[in-house]
């Protein structure tokens, strides 16, 4: 790379960096975060853990001053605006006929229980918005939730999946959480102890008088992020296990850092070494990354499982086109639209 994240941010310096995450965003092909800037640069093995701030107070600068659009960044979604309201463009005539054709096809606009029927109720966590950004588009076709952790997730967030895995296994159905997050020592663990989170709140009460989710009968598949796979494709190893604490020694792999002696992390040295692989690493490979994952959940819908769904909105639209039929509803609605038309509001 041409820039050094040690020197001053010059304009200079700040320019070179914009170039250089320019190439690497395009390589992307989808924006992420800032603080993901941070990780994708440490896979390419550019920076430290420890540097994450530089990074982020270039990028910002970099924004501030013109040299990356304002945009350039995801923006995170609980810092979006909520109740903005734009005015239409269309005329209230306009826009009355946009919703008489809606009304027309308003199956389209349905959405059925897709899992009546099913075996399985899947629900996803990643460790990253970025890797939230990778997958969703796959998700949203197979419709599984998915949620962003960021690291150890809040318990409001557990409650919440837990309360939809309640009630698809009230109807029978079988629950599973999969999971993607870091290769290294507190990654691993916070898969391993996601069971045990979710059976702190089985004691919760929800203002509705639902009670809380025993998890006995949930399913928890760590993908993605493994040993195996990060070979199989080449992803890059960290040489370190530093971690997001400011304060030195911020290595687990340092003796004097408080948590180097704990049983999970020398197990994990003493396995894979000290080193890791952040999930960030598989964003510069969507193709292989969505595979994986429609891979994964394939191994639970089955093959089948799109050509199913499909039936289930064909039936929905048979019954609306059914009714709209023996009621001369549509005949109706298209008489409105007529009337707009000579009205000359096209």
């Amino acid at each position: 790379m041409e820039f050094n994240i040690a020197q001053r941010a010059t304009k200079k310096n700040l320019t070179a960096f914009a170039e250089e995450i320019k190439k690497i965003s395009e390589q992307i092909g989808f924006k992420i975060s800032a603080r993901g800037w941070c990780y994708q640069l440490e896979v390419e093995g550019l920076i430290t853990k420890a540097e994450f701030d530089k990074v982020e107070n270039f990028i910002n600068k970099c924004r501030k001053q013109g040299i990356l659009p304002i945009d350039f960044t995801a923006e995170e979604e609980g810092r979006k605006f909520s109740g903005v309201e734009i005015p239409d463009t269309n005329t209230p005539i306009q826009h009355m006929k946009e919703w008489i054709e809606a009304a027309m096809i308003n199956e389209e606009y349905y959405t059925p229980d897709w899992w009546v029927g099913e075996e399985y109720y899947i629900q996803m966590v990643v460790e990253k918005i970025d890797l939230k950004t990778l997958f969703e588009p796959v998700c949203k076709k197979y419709h599984i939730p998915i949620a962003t952790s960021k690291g150890w997730s809040s318990m409001l967030q557990r409650a919440i999946y837990a309360k939809r895995f309640l009630e698809a296994e009230e109807k029978g159905l079988r629950s599973v959480l999969l999971y993607c997050g870091d290769h290294d020592p507190d990654g691993l663990r916070i898969s391993d102890f996601i069971k045990k989170n979710i059976e702190d709140l089985e004691n919760i009460v929800w203002e509705d008088g639902c009670r809380g989710y025993n998890p006995d009968g949930l399913e928890i598949i760590r993908f993605g992020i493994d040993h195996d796979f990060i070979e199989k494709h080449n992803l890059s190893w960290t040489d370190n296990l530093i971690t997001g604490k400011k304060r030195l020694p911020n290595d687990l792999a340092d003796p004097r850092h408080p948590n180097h002696k704990m049983p999970y992390v020398q197990e994990y040295i003493e396995r894979f070494g000290a080193r890791k692989c952040e999930a960030n690493a598989i964003v510069p490979m969507p193709v292989i990354a969505r595979q994986l994952v429609e891979e994964t959940i394939i191994g639970y819908v089955g093959q089948d499982a799109l050509i199913r769904f499909d039936k289930k909105t064909q039936e929905v639209k048979k019954e609306v086109d059914d009714f709209r039929e023996k009621t001369g509803l549509q005949a109706s609605l298209q008489q409105a639209l007529d009337l707009i038309e000579r009205g000359g509001e096209k």
